[in-house]
């Protein structure tokens, strides 16, 4: 084990060492066992204390530690000598005088059942290889931590157990607590006088988390013991991370290949949601019937290739819902409505680990729908700003289009209308396309290019004999999003070329 050793290992031990993780485990102390032991005496008489050096360990036996009155006596000298500590048997003082005792004169004051001779022979064992005792704990950790396995429960449980007066907790890379105790996060309480902590990776190697531990010994060497420790743990909580990100990631697929069956079969006319696929929806605590809104949050860097921690934070934030990956984002559906799921994506966002930003479209009446309100908070995601959340409802066809970027989609865009395209020869159909989506009928497209209605409906018809279906709803949208782009793109679509 001499490999794991770090700075401070050697550094004598201190009482509270001895007491809490060496020879003198389960004593009883008294005190603040923070003296370094350099040594061990045995005192069988008051007269022996003369001889007695600064920070030694005296242990009590004989007619030192017959009564209470001897005790007390022993305390004494072992104040005027600046000794470490005072080992006494058990019921030679009553533990109440003891602590009293202890405080009074600020010597610590440990009783032990075990014979006082070979107490003294582990104690000055510990004291003369301080780095042995310390190996010792730490073997002991780590079969303990091989016996819990990768809970991260049972890990902490082990470390909490195994390394007293010490508070461990398991943070995730966003310093949320995972297991573990949370006083080991506590200002006053968990970080008195010293605190140690240990990165855990995933696979990877990216951060998943990391171990904290704080205590309130003096010891120069027990933080380094304590990091040790917390190295072994690393392992078996990385393992954990893998197993539980490829059941995820296992889980997230399915779920994604449910979300997506729904949509295709609720766009069926008159072709009902298969019952077991609704009851799996159910079962998982998705809508599947009733009001729907749909979001859609883009990551404004590189999209990530693991889809499994945004899903996670975006259900954290919605509640259960299915998230799909769309559009080099994730999108999906909730039962709440559109002000409340852009107050929860909004919560959501800074807790993202990609600069991200969101958008909702607006309410439908069901699955049937759905797609419209997922293709508006497409739209409202890609003109939303970093950090933002924008609303599809609210924002009108107008300044929804308006706020487009059409460089990137001008090739979409072109395949989207290329069918109208090889027969519009001067534009005229894409233009009367474009003003009878934005104003909604062909009337109010006639006011707006300023012809008669009868030639709006002609180029109408021009345009359905193009195999365009202007009654889908989520075929408009798109149609309407590629006039928009190809109407404010410099030069003229090359319908030729490919």
């Amino acid at each position: 084990m001499s490999g794991v050793r770090t700075a401070g290992w050697e550094a004598p031990v201190t009482v509270a060492e001895l007491v809490n993780a060496g020879p003198l485990a389960g004593a009883r102390m008294y005190g603040a066992g923070e003296h370094p032991v350099r040594g061990v005496r045995i005192v069988d008489e008051l007269a022996v204390f003369a001889t007695v050096t600064p920070h030694t360990a005296v242990v009590l036996s004989g007619a030192a530690a017959g009564g209470g009155w001897a005790v007390e006596m022993a305390m004494r000298r072992a104040w005027e000598q600046a000794a470490a500590c005072v080992i006494a048997p058990s019921g030679g003082l009553s533990e109440g005088s003891g602590e009293v005792l202890a405080e009074r004169l600020g010597v610590t004051l440990v009783f032990v059942d075990d014979d006082p001779l070979l107490v003294a022979v582990r104690v000055a064992s510990a004291a003369a290889r301080p780095d042995a005792a310390r190996t010792q704990l730490v073997a002991r950790c780590a079969t303990r931590l091989a016996e819990a396995g990768t809970s991260p429960r049972r890990v902490l449980g082990v470390l909490n157990a195994e390394l007293p007066g010490t508070a461990v907790a398991f943070l995730d890379r966003y310093g949320l607590p995972l297991a573990g105790r949370r006083d080991a996060l506590d200002p006053q309480t968990g970080r008195g006088r010293w605190s140690a902590e240990v990165e855990v990776p995933d696979l990877a190697g990216e951060a998943l988390g990391r171990l904290v531990a704080a205590g309130s010994s003096r010891s120069p060497g027990w933080p380094a013991v304590v990091r040790t420790v917390l190295g072994l743990a690393v392992a078996p909580l990385t393992a954990w991370a893998a197993g539980e990100r490829l059941r995820a990631s296992h889980d997230f697929a399915l779920q994604t290949s449910l979300a997506e069956r729904l949509l295709r079969e609720a766009k069926r006319p008159g072709a009902p949601i298969e019952e077991e696929e609704e009851a799996a929806a159910v079962a998982l605590g998705w809508a599947v019937r009733g009001p729907l809104t749909a979001y859609h949050v883009r990551p404004l860097a590189e999209a990530p290739a693991d889809p499994v921690p945004a899903g996670t934070l975006i259900a954290a934030a919605l509640g259960q819902v299915p998230v799909l990956v769309r559009a080099g984002g994730w999108a999906g559906w909730s039962a709440l409505s559109p002000q409340d799921v852009a107050e929860r994506l909004l919560r959501c966002l800074p807790a993202m680990p990609w600069p991200a930003a969101a958008g909702v479209g607006a309410q439908v009446d069901g699955l049937a729908a759905a797609e419209e309100s997922l293709l508006g908070a497409q739209a409202a995601a890609f003109v939303a700003a970093p950090g933002t959340v924008a609303r599809a409802d609210r924002m009108g066809p107008a300044e929804l289009l308006g706020a487009l970027p059409v460089g990137g989609l001008r090739a979409p865009a072109e395949v989207v209308l290329r069918p109208l395209l090889a027969v519009d020869k001067d534009g005229t159909l894409l233009e009367t396309l474009s003003a009878v989506l934005d104003e909604g009928g062909a009337l109010r497209a006639a006011e707006r290019l300023g012809v008669h209605r009868n030639t709006i409906t002609t180029r109408l018809e021009r345009i359905k004999a193009a195999g365009f279906d202007l009654d889908d709803a989520p075929a408009r949208l798109a149609l309407q999003l590629a006039c928009h782009v190809l109407l404010r793109s410099p030069g003229t679509p090359d319908v030729t070329s490919s």
